[in-house]
C-alpha cells in the first residue's frame, strides 16, 4: 500500500481519504480508525461505512486504556459535561488552555501509531486532516503549523526517511475543505462530527457549530442534517 489515512469518519479525514484514494487508487490506500474512550462512538461506526463506499481496508486501534485517567469531557471516563458553545466563547474561559475537549496529546499519539502500522504496510505516507480552525486560539495545540512540522521532521527521521506525513490541510479553513470535498464528490451525509453520541448531531457543541458555518460559506446546507427542521 501507498497511502495510510487517520480516519475517524468526521468530514475533515473523509476529504483526506477522498484525496489519497484520487491520488492512489483506492487498492493503495487504508483508513486506520482509533478508539480513545471517546463518547461518540458512532464517529466509529462512520467510519466503517465510508471505508466500504471507498472501497478501502479499514483496520481500527484501541488506545482507550492511554486517556482513562483524563478528565477530558470528550471521553466516556469523564464526569464533565461536553461544553457547548462555539470555540472562541469556549476560549474566553480556559484563560489561553485548551478548551476542555482537548485531549492530551491525542494527535501526537495517533501520528505516532500510525506511523508504526504504515511501515508494517509499507506505505509512504500518512494523510491526516488537522485544520487551521482547530488550531486557532490555542484551542487545540497538536493541530498547529508547529506541532505538525515537529511531528512530520519525527516521523520522517524516525522511520529511515521512508515515511512522511500529509497534512493538507494545516493552514486551511474548514469552509475550504468542505468546497475541496464537494468537489471531490464526498459523501458528506455519511460522515459524522458531532461530540455527543446521540442519534442526530446535536447542533451546539463546538464542532457541530463549527461545521455548520463550514457549508453556509459554501452556500449548502450540512446534507447529514439537511432533513432537520
Amino acid at each position: 500500500m501507498k497511502a495510510l489515512v487517520l480516519f475517524s469518519g468526521g468530514l475533515d479525514s473523509t476529504v483526506c481519504l477522498a484525496m489519497a484514494v484520487k491520488e492512489y487508487g483506492a487498492s493503495e490506500v487504508a483508513a486506520l480508525s482509533i478508539y480513545y474512550g471517546q463518547k461518540h462512538k458512532k464517529e466509529l461506526e462512520a467510519s466503517e461505512k465510508i471505508a466500504k463506499f471507498y472501497g478501502v481496508k479499514r483496520m481500527s486501534l484501541d488506545l482507550g486504556e492511554i486517556f482513562k485517567d483524563s478528565s477530558c469531557s470528550l471521553l466516556e471516563s469523564s464526569k464533565t459535561q461536553i461544553p457547548m458553545g462555539d470555540y472562541a466563547d469556549q476560549l474566553k474561559e480556559t484563560d489561553g488552555k485548551p478548551v476542555d475537549t482537548y485531549v492530551p496529546f491525542r494527535n501526537g499519539l495517533f501520528i505516532s501509531s500510525a506511523a508504526s502500522v504504515a511501515l508494517s504496510y509499507g506505505c509512504e505516507v500518512i494523510y491526516y486532516g488537522i485544520h487551521a480552525d482547530d488550531a486557532a486560539g490555542n484551542a487545540y495545540p497538536d493541530t498547529g503549523v508547529d506541532f505538525n512540522e515537529a511531528i512530520s521532521k519525527a516521523v520522517y527521521i524516525g522511520s529511515g526517511k521512508a515515511l512522511r506525513v500529509e497534512s493538507p490541510f494545516v493552514d486551511t479553513p474548514k469552509a475550504e475543505i468542505v468546497r475541496r470535498g464537494i468537489e471531490l464528490g464526498v459523501p458528506f451525509e455519511m460522515t459524522w462530527s458531532c461530540y455527543e453520541g446521540g442519534v442526530r448531531p446535536c447542533g451546539k457543541c463546538g464542532t457541530c457549530i463549527d461545521r455548520k458555518k463550514a457549508f453556509e460559506a459554501n452556500g449548502i446546507k450540512d446534507p447529514a442534517v439537511a432533513d432537520q427542521v
